[in-house]
């Protein structure tokens, strides 16, 4: 069987893990002779090139609520294909760079917990303030 029929492009209904992506966009990249292309620089202009598709979605649509509840169906598989794009560049950056994005993920987030500790009576800020 060709390595190209072999390549899994199923999509699974399950909790996806940074591993998981990791290593099939590794693999997607090596059966198309993609990863010489793959440098951190070439990675990180992509990754800011979907950034920039991803804004767009949100550029004249003024404050948006939580669930996009005025979004239609189309708009909001968009905002899931772009929001996915910047993801998978990002794994690919990570990676490439030797990086575990996700350990180096919960070690932000113990950081950001130290530097940013509860209050014991926290009131809710305005943006306005």
């Amino acid at each position: 069987m060709e390595s190209s029929q072999r390549e899994c492009v199923s999509v699974a209904t399950k909790d996806v893990s940074l591993r998981e992506l990791r290593d099939r966009l590794a693999e997607f990249a090596k059966l198309r002779g993609w990863e010489q292309y793959h440098s951190p620089r070439n990675l990180l202009l992509a990754l800011v090139g979907e950034v920039g598709e991803l804004s767009e979605i949100f550029q004249w649509k003024g404050e948006v609520g939580r669930g996009l509840p005025n979004w239609s169906h189309s708009d909001k598989e968009h905002l899931e294909e772009e929001l996915s794009d910047v993801l998978l560049y990002l794994i690919q950056l990570a990676d490439v760079c030797g990086l575990d994005l996700g350990q180096a993920a919960l070690s932000k987030i113990v950081k950001n917990a130290k530097k940013y500790p509860i209050l014991n009576n926290p009131t809710p800020r305005s943006f306005n303030n």
